[in-house]
């Protein structure tokens, strides 16, 4: 299983072009193989994006957040993960959906697939792009 942040769903979903040959082979072995996963709180991500105007999706938010959790595997934000999010050094992005991504990822053992080069430039994470 890998698991992907946030702009990469968007891609996914609006331009797939923007998505490095890596990441989307990546994406392809992941969803023949194990799977593909996304942090809970990127359901709340992609809601805000939609209804705020910066993601112009066609449909409802709703609809759109549905249609993602049912194609992916919606990790949940556990203890471990919300007290790992707290941990990360100071390099790391302070943004509090990218901690929560960052430590389900660290927490379940699995790549990130992100473009975020802060994100990448972490030692704790194992990350794809």
């Amino acid at each position: 299983m890998i698991l992907l942040d946030t702009h990469v769903v968007v891609w996914m979903a609006s331009d797939p072009g923007r998505l490095s040959r890596t990441a989307g082979d990546a994406i392809r072995k992941a969803s023949r193989e194990g799977g593909i996963g996304i942090s809970a709180i990127t359901l709340w991500e992609l809601a805000w994006l939609m209804t705020n105007g910066r993601l112009d999706i066609s449909g409802t938010a709703e609809a759109f957040v549905e249609e993602i959790a049912a194609r992916t595997a919606v990790r949940l934000v556990t203890p471990k993960i919300a007290v790992l999010a707290t941990q990360f050094p100071p390099s790391y992005p302070s943004d509090p959906c990218d901690r929560l991504i960052g430590a389900t990822a660290l927490a379940e053992g699995i790549a990130l697939v992100t473009k975020d080069r802060n994100i990448r430039s972490s030692k704790q994470l194992k990350t794809i792009w």
